[in-house]
Formats: structure tokens, sequence, C-alpha cells
């Protein structure tokens, strides 16, 4: 890997375009370099990954409604279209609708991959819109494959660099600007057409937080698909010879300058040398909960405990419970946050999967976690659940912080220490580094976990010959040709009917 310096530059200072963040981000993805087994192995458990909890999410309000808005539009005249998942591959959209749609689906239930370093990302949603741009330009599984891998490599490079949520600003900042590389990587644009890309779609997925921070709304499952759907406009403006903000990174008036850490702000961006291949993927890890990923060691801790220790379960036998975790576990999805709708009853779901004292004392109570039954509302307002969750606080360690923040992986960790104190004076003490499917984790994901997470999810929803047409394409995922790309989709009945909008 080699440490690229970015700081901003003013406007009378040079700063040639190949000395410039994106430019280089698009040398990476016009790079040919082949994509290694262990690599290509991955991307088929993530495309798995990806459409399970896209099938479980298929009836939920947000997707219904994208999947309206994405069947409202034609297939543009540049192509063959893309599928949206629940529909029949026949019917098809252009591919930025196919994009939004899917990637609504993927996000939805906050049930898919993850990487954590500096900051957060879920980058499982660079899939969407390069599958999209792949089925409507007629480009086979080997080239999906390609695409994907860049994708995710220039995410986590982003990711391990550069913090958004310092400065409040949300973490699909760095999936526009990935996805744009990854659509470069499979339509084999030159690095110039990428680099126009990656300005736009930088320019234009720039938000702030609040859509996750305080009653979060149904927006938290839309803004990764905005980002992709951006990216795939960006990828189409740029080859058609329109150029974008530039330096979109290091400008005067630019990114880092004015939102992230300002004009004295440095970083040391990672990114592959010439011919060296694009393991980024390797280094995340997929959930096998429904909620936060800063939730998952927690989950399978706290169903541990309430096991072993059923008194756990009895609010009455509780005095307190505190988690000792990392800074962004306290604050962001803890009781750092300062949310009161952290601990409402009648939050939303959405609020609801950010809220570890809400989770804690569920999976202590249910010893499991489901990804519908453990957000229903007569669960939430269980009046017993309700009093054990209010016991339970949160508070910043430095050295869970540490870890989290450690850039060896042996080390990095996402869960913490909790300590009880019961009624009767007893106390207990325990801890968790990383969930059990993490790869360091007591049970790793493998690819038979990945097809049961998806038989699973997608069991009452897809057709039992529908999920085996599915598996069996996906697994082949590097050798499918064209056409058989373009039933990389799934297809289910009974789905409600979109709402009306203006489309």
């Amino acid at each position: 890997m080699i440490h690229h310096p970015v700081r901003t530059y003013r406007s009378e200072e040079p700063l040639p375009r190949e000395q410039q963040l994106a430019w280089k981000i698009a040398e990476v993805a016009a790079d040919p370099v082949a994509v290694t087994d262990e690599v290509a192995e991955m991307i088929v458990n993530r495309v798995i990954d990806n459409a399970a909890v896209a099938a479980a999410s298929l009836s939920r309000p947000p997707v219904v409604a994208s999947r309206g808005q994405a069947e409202a539009h034609p297939v543009s005249t540049g192509g063959t279209g893309a599928t949206i998942f629940g529909d029949d591959p026949v019917a098809r959209t252009s591919p930025e609708w196919a994009a939004w749609a899917n990637g609504v689906a993927v996000r939805e239930l906050d049930f898919h991959d993850t990487f954590l370093a500096a900051e957060y990302s879920h980058p499982g949603d660079n899939i969407p819109p390069i599958l999209a741009v792949a089925q409507h330009t007629g480009k086979d599984g080997a080239a999906l494959v390609r695409g994907i891998a860049t994708g995710y490599e220039i995410q986590v490079d982003l990711v391990r660099a550069i913090s958004l949520h310092k400065h409040k600003i949300d973490h699909v900042a760095h999936l526009g600007p990935s996805a744009a590389a990854g659509i470069g990587t499979l339509l084999g644009l030159d690095p110039a057409v990428i680099f126009q890309a990656i300005g736009q779609a930088l320019h234009t997925t720039t938000a702030t937080r609040q859509s996750r921070k305080g009653e979060i709304s149904t927006w938290k499952a839309h803004a990764p698909a905005f980002a992709g759907k951006m990216a795939v406009e960006a990828v189409d403006r740029a080859l058609r010879g329109q150029t974008s903000p530039s330096p979109i990174y290091e400008g005067e008036d630019g990114v880092i300058a004015w939102l992230l850490d300002g004009p004295e702000g440095r970083y040391e961006v990672p990114l592959p040398g010439p011919g060296e291949a694009k393991l980024g993927i390797l280094d995340t890890y997929t959930k096998e909960h429904s909620a936060e990923y800063q939730a998952q060691a927690w989950i399978d801790l706290a169903r541990k405990l309430g096991a072993e220790h059923p008194e756990l379960r009895d609010p009455e036998k509780v005095a307190s419970i505190v988690l000792h975790t990392s800074h962004h576990t306290h604050y962001v999805i803890g009781s750092g946050a300062n949310d009161p709708q952290k601990y409402d009853p009648t939050a939303t779901r959405e609020t609801l999967d950010h809220s570890i004292p809400y989770i804690v004392a569920v999976a202590l109570q249910d010893g499991a976690w489901h990804h519908v039954d453990s957000y229903a509302p007569e669960r939430a307002a269980r009046p017993d659940t309700v009093a054990l969750w209010r016991k339970i606080t949160t508070a910043e360690d430095a050295e869970w912080t540490r870890r989290y923040l450690s850039t060896d992986p042996d080390e990095m960790a996402f869960g913490g220490r909790i300590e009880v104190e019961m009624v009767d004076g007893s106390r207990l003490v325990d801890e968790i580094a990383v969930a059990d499917a993490h790869p360091l984790g007591a049970r790793p994901f493998a690819r038979a976990d990945y097809v049961r997470k998806f038989e699973t999810l997608a069991e009452g929803v897809l057709a039992p010959d529908e999920i085996a047409r599915f598996l069996d394409l996906a697994q082949r995922l590097p050798q499918l040709s064209a056409a058989e790309l373009g039933g990389l989709t799934i297809t289910a009945a009974g789905l409600p009917t979109p709402p009306r909008g203006l489309f």
C-alpha cells in the first residue's frame, strides 16, 4: 500500500491533477490487476448477504416506496436496463433507479456487512449501483467482480484514513466516490473519466449526520441508495465529457477545508500501488444480527449471560448495568448520545436499532435476536423490558476506544466490558471483544453461514425454487455470462402495491 498525504491547498498553490486524491483513486480503479480467488469468493458471499437482507425487507414501507419510484421509470436508451429486487427480471428500469431501489432494500434492515476504522461504513452498499450498471451495459460476472473489488477497496481505504462523523458528516460521503470508482473499473474507463465521476459523486453526497440522530427516520435506508444513484449519474455525466469541482478534496473551498478537518487538516490515505491486488473486502465483516454493528458483540454477550444468569432478566433484581465501551458506541448508540428516544418504547425501529441499552435488554431477556420480533412495538413496550432497559447505560472506556481505533486487525475490537450491580449487592463482570461471527470471533461466518442467512431471511418471502435458483447463480458469479448476470436478482409474489407519488 502507498500512503498518500492529503491536505488543503490555497487557490494560488499549484496542485496538479495527478497529485489530487480523486486522481489517485481513479488510477487504482483503472488498474487492470487481477482479482484474487479469495477476494472473488468473498464477493460471492457478500452478493448472497445483500440479497438475503433485501429479501427480508421487500414488504417494508421504505422498500415498497423506492421500488415504486424505480418501476415508474422506463429503461433508458443506452442499454437493456437493470433489475429491481422483488420484480420479475424482465421488468427492468434505468440503472440509476435500480441502484436506488435495490440500495434501499439492502440497507433497510441494517443487516449487511460493515467496516469500522476512522469512519464507519457498510461496504456492501457498493454492490447495488455497480450491479445495476453491469446489467444495463451487458457486462459479465467477471467484470462485475472486478468492479465490486474496487468499490470495496476504495471505501475501506477512505474509511481507514478520513473521519466524517467527527464533523457530523454522514458516512455515505465515502460511498459516492467508491461506487463511482467501482463503476469505472467495471466499464474499463480511463482515469480521466473516473476522476471526473469521483469529483461529482463526492460533491453531491456530502450531508449531515442528522439522519442518524434523535428520532431516526426512513431516510436512513435511503441515504446510501442516494449515494449509489448519484454515482451512476456522475459516471454518465463524466462519460459525456463533463467536468466536476476540482480539487474536490484539497481545494480552498473543498471538502476538507469546510466540511472536515479544515485548512490545517492532514491525512494519510492508503491505496494499492500499481499492480497491487485490491484486498480491502477481506478486512470487512458481516452481521449475524439485524442491528448496528457495534451491537453485534453485545448481543452475543447478552444472550449468553441471560442464559447463564436468568436473574439478569428480572429488573427487580438488577440495580444497574453499565456497558464500558468505545467512544463511538457510547456517543452514537449509547447513553452518551443524550437522545431520549433511545429509551423510548414507542421509538421507531430505526431508532431502536441504534439504541444499545434497548438491544442489550432484549437480548438478555430473550436469549436471541430476531430481525422482526425483537423490534416489534409490543416487544419494545413490555413493562419488564422497559424497566430493565432504563437501568442500562454506557460509559466511554479509553482502552476500548483505543482498540476500536487500532489498525491491527488482531487487536481491533467493537465490544466492551459489562458491569452489573444486583439489588442483593452481588456483582457480575464480563467482556467481549468481537462478535461471534467476526473473523476472529467464536464462530466466524463462512459460505455455509451466508447461504443459511439467505435461506432463513428468504423463507416465506421467496418460493423455494427461487431461493435455489438465486443461490446457484450467485455462487457461480465469476463465471456468469452477461445473459446470466441479468438474472442475478430475486423475484417475490404478493408484494404490497407501492404508494402513488409524482411519477
